[in-house]
């Protein structure tokens, strides 16, 4: 059973915008729309199996979704511009019946339009599940479903904390260099309807115009230094003004007075990122200009966090669904170490 809570806020104040009347539902690319059908199908049948029992999947299937799913990603721009309502996710790294059970709350595409804000795979057991669904509603729906890049969709990353293995065992090494191309093809930013900016880490230095997250070429891996490493690193400290060195020893901290002078630079009005895990599954910052949403209750089997999904409506109220953990008798995931630690060899 779901346990669910809300809470809301604006982020927007009383000003009016734009309604859902923008949004529609074409086809992905494929040349058979059954396929794809068959593909979903075939995904959501795991919810009337024992939680974490593996979803048969081919290789020949795997690969077409990267390269359908890579194909839309390139058509679409780095920097994304969407429009309310839309309901926001962060992390899910592997935990496949955690995401179903978003989707059982929040509507199964094509009922909401979705934002996913990476951290896929690594962690949890289902890394394979998760990110082929994933890939299976971005191409069927290509303007009302959107994944952006996380740190662990890149190849020196999730090499080392579970999805690799999980690819080796399941699949292939080759087709764990697939799903990582496609990756490399995620955009990295969101915007919705002009005023809430949206990424997986968090703020940059090196950010003053946004015509530069727009402008980085793709495909690319995610550098070890720079703007893209720093939209899929850094992390809010409350303990700072100004930017700090990162314990995680990539990118940077930065303080509420960045968060601030950024949005009236860019008259934005709300930062929401992932890439930490927080007891409620959301966590404010910055006086409310930034929240941190995290999808995965019961994170890697270790903490007693729950996980939430962020709603945007088209008046631009927030509103937040939170997920409770499932019992540890139901429902169990790897015991990797929690959080993101620095890249290899300390990076």
């Amino acid at each position: 059973m779901l346990c669910m809570s809300t809470a809301n806020f604006f982020a927007g104040g009383t000003r009016t915008w734009a309604s859902s009347n923008s949004w529609h539902f074409i086809m992905g690319s494929t040349n058979d729309e059954s396929w794809v059908d068959g593909m979903i199908d075939q995904l959501l049948q795991a919810r009337n199996r024992k939680p974490g029992t593996p979803v048969d999947l081919s290789v020949q299937d795997a690969t077409s979704l990267c390269n359908q799913a890579r194909e839309i990603f390139m058509g679409q721009p780095m920097l994304l511009e969407l429009g309310a309502p839309i309901k926001i996710c962060g992390d899910v790294h592997g935990q496949y019946t955690d995401l179903l059970r978003l989707f059982e709350y929040g509507g199964f595409p094509p009922e909401a339009n979705y934002l996913f804000l990476g951290d896929y795979v690594d962690r949890g057991k289902q890394s394979l599940e998760v990110v082929c669904l994933l890939f299976a509603y971005k191409i069927k729906y290509p303007e009302n479903f959107f994944l952006l890049r996380g740190n662990h969709e890149c190849a020196g990353i999730n090499r080392i904390y579970g999805f690799y293995d999980e690819c080796r065992r399941r699949f292939s090494v080759k087709m764990w260099k697939q799903f990582c191309n496609t990756f490399n093809c995620l955009p990295c930013c969101a915007v919705i309807d002009d005023k809430i900016i949206c990424m997986h880490g968090g703020l940059s230095p090196e950010l003053s115009q946004m015509e530069q997250i727009a402008n980085i070429a793709r495909p690319c891996d995610v550098p070890d230094t720079g703007l893209l490493c720093d939209i899929l690193w850094s992390d809010p400290d409350p303990s700072i003004t100004g930017w700090g060195e990162n314990d995680r020893g990539v990118s940077f901290t930065f303080g509420g007075d960045v968060v601030r002078q950024f949005l009236r630079r860019h008259d934005l009005d709300l930062v929401v990122r992932a890439h930490q895990v927080v007891e409620d599954g959301y966590e404010f910052f910055a006086g409310r200009e930034l929240v941190t949403v995290f999808s995965a209750p019961n994170y890697c089997g270790e903490f007693d966090n729950a996980g939430a999904m962020m709603t945007v409506d088209d008046t631009l109220m927030c509103s937040f669904q939170i997920l409770k953990p499932a019992s540890a008798a139901q429902q169990r995931y790897g015991s990797g170490r929690p959080g993101t630690p620095g890249r290899a060899g300390g990076r």
